[in-house]
């Protein structure tokens, strides 16, 4: 089914809106896509020796706090978690490429599914923000919160737009005499 902007002649702006957000939703599929591949990449391989010289190709010293969490992550890496990581990842990039096709296409399915999953996002976005407001978070939330007020209001104006051509339809059956 076709997004209310295509069917009444497609408002501009609001094709201009939802090609933004799909283009966000894509690089966001994109982004999750590539830690997948990186998951996959490091499976048989030792990844407390990469994460050792990543640090120090960053020259950041192992003796940081979280320079020794991430060293304690990559050692506890196995090749099942990994593989289960590029899964994950992939399924997620699957849902973000077919949601933002959807929304270039302007198909209501897509309006639904990005106000559904970024609302679902929400919750994690606000536990993230609460762990320590840094600007990527504060960025992402207010993002990800501006996409979803925005899909509501196309779902609503989708929704009145299918009442005022149902109310029409009737009232000219009625007035043809049907």
């Amino acid at each position: 089914m076709l997004s209310p902007a295509t069917i009444t002649g497609s408002y501009p702006a609001q094709r201009r809106l939802l090609r933004l957000v799909a283009a966000f939703e894509l690089v966001k599929g994109l982004f999750v896509m590539l830690i997948g591949l990186s998951a996959i990449l490091l499976v048989h391989k030792d990844a407390w020796v990469i994460a050792e010289s990543l640090l120090a190709l960053f020259h950041i010293s192992t003796d940081r706090r979280w320079a020794q969490m991430f060293l304690d992550f990559a050692d506890n890496l196995t090749d099942a978690r990994l593989w289960m990581a590029a899964q994950l990842a992939f399924s997620y990039t699957a849902l973000r490429f077919a949601e933002a096709y959807g929304l270039w296409k302007e198909r209501t399915w897509a309006e639904w599914l990005a106000f559904v999953s970024g609302t679902l996002l929400l919750p994690l976005e606000i536990r993230g923000l609460m762990r320590g407001i840094t600007l990527i978070r504060s960025g992402l939330f207010l993002a990800n919160l501006a996409i979803v007020f925005y899909m509501l209001f196309v779902l609503r104006a989708g929704r009145l737009h299918r009442a005022a051509l149902r109310a029409s339809e009737a009232e000219s059956r009625d007035s043809s005499g049907e």
